[in-house]
């Protein structure tokens, strides 16, 4: 029995995901009720809030992941501080923020998004209990499903962000980039000069991408419930500052250890100033160059930014829903 009801709910994460994305019938639609926006809203903030922060570092390491040593227009760095410097030296403030404002709109809806995807999902298998554990296979398929929806909405703002964040004063005196002055201006010119698919790039290994969330949701979300009941509490009670830091913190640690090497292959091929066949080139011409390292350019910026992001986003975000949802509670008793 207990088997034949856990491959029920297996099932019906699938069944979710495709109601959703081919508005099927009627009888499929249940899961729309379990859809908060308060997760929206709070996702949101979350990402946003980290964005600001934080940006400066989001875009050294993609600067350093696009660098193969082999594009000359390409700026050379000797580390996190002498890149600051560079950048801050050659293009002042500003040039710490380029393109960040593709940025705040893609993290934060991609982080709405995934917030509201996953807590739509996870609590239509627990059939509206949020008291009810789920265990590491069905959190992270929650997670994956979460992730390639919002991956497909959100994929065009990451490549003009990708793109901002790669124009720099070399490269426009050197001719060797198409220059953007904004989101929308990024948007317009990449679907006029490459169609869909320029607004797509990357999304093959954004998809690899989905298993790094997946991850991460599965660990913060087994550490939070274990935690709990190890003090005899309900798994959804609300933590301290202090502890969801923490268990953000390993989380993320654990999640980019494992599945770091997507994002340069993913930062790469949304370069404009670099032309691969597909992520399969990519992948071959990274190895024959640069080996193994050539995976893991980055590496320390990336966890500098993403760790302490995570943790202002995690943070952010379960504070404000916890907030918001109990304003809802409250509204709906009165």
């Amino acid at each position: 029995m207990a088997s034949s009801l856990k491959n029920h709910k297996t099932a019906a994460v699938a069944a979710a995901a495709t109601a959703g994305a081919a508005g099927a019938g009627n009888g499929r639609l249940g899961w729309l009720a379990h859809v908060k926006y308060e997760h929206l809203m709070a996702g949101v903030s979350g990402g946003v809030t980290s964005t600001l922060l934080l940006h400066p570092l989001d875009l050294i390491k993609i600067r350093f992941a696009v660098n193969d040593g082999r594009t000359a227009s390409v700026p050379q760095y000797r580390g996190l501080t002498s890149a600051f410097l560079t950048i801050f030296r050659q293009e002042g403030f500003r040039g710490l923020y380029k393109g960040v404002t593709p940025n705040m709109w893609g993290s934060g809806s991609a982080w709405g998004f995934y917030f509201m995807f996953y807590n739509t999902i996870k609590t239509y298998i627990q059939d509206g209990n949020t008291a009810q554990p789920l265990g590491p296979t069905l959190h992270m398929l929650a997670a994956a499903e979460a992730g390639v929806l919002t991956l497909a909405m959100t994929n065009p703002i990451w490549v003009v962000k990708t793109r901002l964040c790669l124009q720099c004063n070399e490269r426009t005196a050197a001719g060797s980039g198409t220059g953007y002055a904004g989101m929308v201006d990024g948007l317009t010119k990449i679907y006029r000069t490459e169609g869909i698919r320029g607004l797509y790039r990357g999304f093959v290994p954004g998809m690899f991408g989905v298993s790094h969330g997946a991850l991460q949701f599965m660990t913060y979300e087994e550490m939070k419930n274990k935690y709990n009941q190890h003090r005899k509490r309900p798994i959804d009670s609300k933590l301290t500052t202090s502890e969801y830091l923490t268990f953000a913190a390993v989380s993320k640690l654990i999640a980019a250890a494992g599945t770091y090497p997507y994002q340069v292959i993913r930062a790469r091929l949304q370069d404009q100033n670099h032309r691969y066949k597909g992520t399969w080139d990519c992948v071959k011409l990274t190895w024959r160059y640069e080996s193994w390292r050539g995976f893991y350019k980055g590496l320390g910026p990336n966890l500098t930014r993403v760790v302490p992001a995570t943790m202002v986003t995690f943070l952010t975000y379960e504070n404000v829903s916890h907030y918001l949802l109990d304003r809802s509670k409250a509204r709906n008793v009165h």
